[in-house]
This record gives structure tokens, C-alpha cells and sequence, in this order.
């Protein structure tokens, strides 16, 4: 059991090395400490829902909203837009049916938006679990 031992080593208690061969030859997984920290930044994530809102007010909501959390290290927020099924855009012809629903003109206005953009690593569309087709993720920079 010692034979493996440098005369650098010999310092070492023979228990220290029985627990440190015992360690080597156990399949016993050890905890990553390090996804603590990682899970710890991710969980900084903010909601919104702009079921309701007016084209403006959504715009309006979301900068503050970007900003705030721009501002409070904030890494994550879910906007829920909804799928635009319930819209009243339907009754006027004279209205984009695509770019008045909140599901497309949110993301449009946010990606126009050079001073917002700045603050912003990413925008994608939202898993199933989280709205799908009417949500979507802002992925914000580090302050």
C-alpha cells in the first residue's frame, strides 16, 4: 500500500493514505461546488406577463422593466406575451395582423432599440413550460 509513496510523502499519516486510496478506488460522485455559484447567478430571473397591454404600454412596461433589472444584476426575465389568439386587430384592415400582436412587436421594439441592446446578451423564444410560442427570454449583461 505504501510502495506508491515519494520519501517527500513519508510525512503523510498511514491513515491519510488508506482514506486517500479508499477515495481513489470508490465510485462515489463528490458534489460540484462550483454549479452553486452558477445556479445562484442564474436564479436571478424576473416575470412579466403583458397579457392586456396596449402596443405602448407593453414598449413602455419593457424598457423600465429591462432597466431595473439592468440595474439590479438581474440575468434572466420571461415576458409572456401571449399568441395574439385573442387580439382585436382581426376587426380593422387597416392594421398589420403580424407587428400590432405584442408576441412580434415586444421583440422588434427591444432589438430597435440601440440604448436597450446594450444591456442585453440574447433574446429567445421561451420553452413550452414557459409560454412557448407566446413568451420569449431577454438574457441581460452584467452590470
Amino acid at each position: 500500500m505504501t510502495s506508491n509513496i515519494s520519501d517527500k510523502d513519508k510525512n503523510i499519516s498511514e491513515k491519510d493514505i488508506k482514506d486517500w486510496e479508499e477515495f481513489l478506488s470508490s465510485d462515489e460522485k463528490l458534489p460540484n461546488k462550483d454549479l452553486k455559484f452558477i445556479k445562484k447567478e442564474i436564479s436571478k430571473v424576473k416575470h412579466i406577463d403583458l397579457h392586456g397591454f396596449t402596443l405602448e404600454q407593453a414598449n413602455k412596461t419593457i424598457t423600465r422593466l429591462i432597466d431595473d433589472c439592468y440595474q439590479n444584476n438581474v440575468s434572466q426575465i420571461k415576458v409572456v406575451t401571449g399568441k395574439g389568439l385573442h387580439s382585436n386587430v382581426e376587426k380593422d384592415p387597416y392594421v398589420s395582423k403580424d407587428f400590432s400582436i405584442l408576441k412580434y412587436s415586444v421583440p422588434n421594439y427591444i432589438k430597435s432599440n440601440q440604448e436597450l441592446m446594450k444591456k442585453i446578451i440574447e433574446i429567445k423564444d421561451a420553452k413550452i413550460e414557459d409560454g412557448g410560442d407566446g413568451a420569449f427570454y431577454i438574457y441581460l449583461k452584467k452590470k
